[in-house]
């Protein structure tokens, strides 16, 4: 037999899969969740607060779990609920805009950070890996800025930067379970809220006039690079920038 043949069939097919999003409950992570499902995973969805009703209704189709991931023993609990896993998507993150600054009169802001942002992926890989299935996943969701800081981020770049350096590092650490991480751009989903809505608006014309692929950015474009990096079993250690081109262009906030 040549190496062709015995190259897998590849295929966005999740049927008989089960995949867990962290921070599923809207945005992004609800993006994977809907991405996952409709390629025929069975998907479990965690947050940190209740669905609303109307997003309740919305998520129907998932089940769904309460859990704060900087509670370790939690965490850990959660897992093990679950039990057999193909897949994890990590997209949990706190607030926008609940860091604080670098000035701040102590360190509060940035180790809450650090603790819902770093730790906190840290501790869903460490307790969901005994129960990843072979030819497993991991996924892992930061942000542009973790490749261009901006001022008044300097608690967000570095979280994000070092779980991306995890990334890297569980590749090596957990294979053959595969280990990746997409790098949003500007993604218009309820995470800007923390903005005055002109603001919001402000920052939407900007992307579309400026970003390379002239719109903004959805939950469906990052439940999209999900799949790929869930059926794709040559794929490991990457960064898949799903950004609309923002590194290529000015700052846009």
């Amino acid at each position: 037999m040549t190496e062709h043949e015995h190259a897998p069939v590849l295929s966005y097919d999740l049927t008989g899969k089960r995949v867990a999003v962290v921070g599923g409950r809207r945005g992004m992570g609800l993006g994977v969740a809907r991405a996952a499902r409709s390629a025929g995973a069975t998907v479990t969805i965690t947050s940190r607060r209740s669905a609303t009703v109307e997003e309740g209704l919305d998520q129907a189709a998932f089940e769904r779990v309460i859990l704060d991931i900087r509670d370790e023993a939690a965490v850990r609990e959660t897992f093990e609920a679950i039990g057999r896993l193909d897949h994890l998507v990590v997209t949990a993150a706190p607030d926008l805009g609940s860091w604080g600054t670098f000035m701040d009169e102590d360190m509060r802001g940035v180790r809450s950070y650090m603790e819902g942002k770093f730790f906190g992926s840290w501790a869903c890989a460490r307790y969901a890996t005994p129960h990843l299935t072979p030819g497993g996943s991991i996924t892992f969701v930061t942000g542009g800025i973790a490749a261009r800081p901006k001022a008044g981020f300097a608690a967000v770049s570095p979280a994000l930067a070092a779980v991306e350096v995890l990334s890297r590092s569980l590749a090596l650490e957990l294979a053959p379970i595969r280990v990746n991480t997409i790098r949003p751009g500007f993604i218009d989903t309820a995470m800007w809220d923390f903005l005055p809505a002109a603001e919001r608006d402000s920052i939407r014309a900007k992307v579309r006039e400026t970003f390379p692929a002239r719109r903004l950015g959805t939950g469906a474009d990052i439940g999209h690079a999900a799949l790929y990096l869930m059926t794709n079993p040559y794929v490991t250690g990457s960064i898949i920038e799903v950004s609309g081109g923002e590194l290529l262009v000015g700052d846009f906030f």
